[in-house]
């Protein structure tokens, strides 16, 4: 098998790529990566030296790029998850989510499709999406199935529906064999330090209160990365061609009540968050109530579950979170321009 994997130098791209050489799941993983905010090279150190793995620094839009990749390949599996992923992002600037998750996607779609017409019934397209585009689940109701209807309520969402659109036209127009998954917020090693969770932990690690959005009571559900990426090869060797599955985790949080349980674990390992509060802030505009799916499909149909225990997750990413403080340290130098004077 030979995967075209995009987005690999991302936060779960990258840990999808550490599973896939270490199960030598394929002769040929090429990363496809613009390496953008989100996307770092250091992530995929471990691939270095990997006869099976070439990295390519490119943009999704570069419609002579992947044609030239789909003919030296001649992939099989393309899993897609390059994008533009931040919410807070997208509501200062909608247009690089545009050009990813929209204009990115519909590129990737037709070199994909020029290069299968006529090729194996085998090929395979897996477009990892969110739980956002169905927008918010309000309390009482029952998480949302495969096919529900579209609804997002912010610049990134509404991108993600786009791109989602464009994979479904490309299967009822031309045949094409995609699948499509939808998953709840992730977390793990090495995601990026904007994201709710990382945040949360190096503001404790450094003794400052803790951001939390309104009076905290918006809920998600989260997933460990590694479940996720589970899930992701799971479907993309036995789901069906033309479906749709969600991912799941099982524990369901507050936004106040995750920040509360970071908020102890992290006293439990830093002295310094003994002086950390949380603190509430304005919310943030067309903030969703709550998100949650039902994945019932995913189970029934391929008998994924998720692995890891939320705490012991949790306690695992705060700890790498830890292990990179002396990174992060000089990170908050350069944006000061230097050390503090003594």
């Amino acid at each position: 098998m030979r995967i075209l994997l995009t987005g690999g130098a991302g936060f779960i791209g990258s840990h999808l790529l550490q599973r896939l050489l270490r199960e030598r799941v394929a002769e040929q993983v090429v990363t496809l990566d613009s390496l953008t905010y989100a996307g770092n090279r250091s992530r995929i150190a471990f691939a270095q030296g990997d006869p099976s793995h070439r990295f390519v620094h490119g943009d999704l839009t570069d419609e002579a790029l992947l044609e030239e990749l789909f003919a030296t390949y001649d992939f099989d599996l393309v899993l897609h998850l390059a994008a533009e992923t931040h919410v807070d992002r997208s509501l200062e600037d909608p247009r690089p989510f545009l050009r990813s998750n929209v204009l990115g996607v519909s590129a990737l779609l037709e070199s994909a499709r020029r290069a299968w017409q006529g090729a194996s019934p085998a090929r395979r397209f897996l477009h990892v999406s969110t739980d956002e585009v169905y927008g918010e689940v309000p309390a009482g109701r029952p998480p949302v199935a495969e096919g529900a209807p579209y609804a997002p309520r912010n610049p990134y969402a509404a991108s993600k529906a786009a791109g989602d659109h464009l994979v479904r036209a490309a299967m009822e127009s031309h045949g094409f064999p995609a699948i499509l998954t939808h998953a709840t917020n992730n977390y793990g090693s090495g995601q990026h330090a904007e994201k709710f969770l990382p945040r949360l932990m190096r503001k404790a690690a450094r003794g400052e209160n803790l951001p939390v959005y309104g009076e905290g009571r918006e809920r998600r559900c989260w997933l460990a990365v590694e479940d996720h990426c589970e899930a992701l090869l799971t479907i993309a060797q036995g789901g069906r061609v033309g479906s749709a599955y969600h991912i799941a985790g099982d524990d369901e949080w507050s936004n106040r009540e995750l920040a509360s349980e970071v908020l102890r674990m992290m006293r439990a390992l830093v002295p310094e968050a003994e002086g950390a509060e949380l603190e509430f802030v304005e919310n943030r505009p067309g903030h969703d109530a709550r998100y949650a799916l039902d994945d019932s499909r995913l189970r029934k149909e391929l008998g994924w579950r998720p692995k890891v225990k939320f705490e012991d997750g949790l306690r695992r990413m705060a700890r790498a979170v830890l292990r990179g403080r002396a990174d992060w340290i000089r990170e908050d130098e350069k944006r000061r321009g230097g050390p503090p004077a003594k």
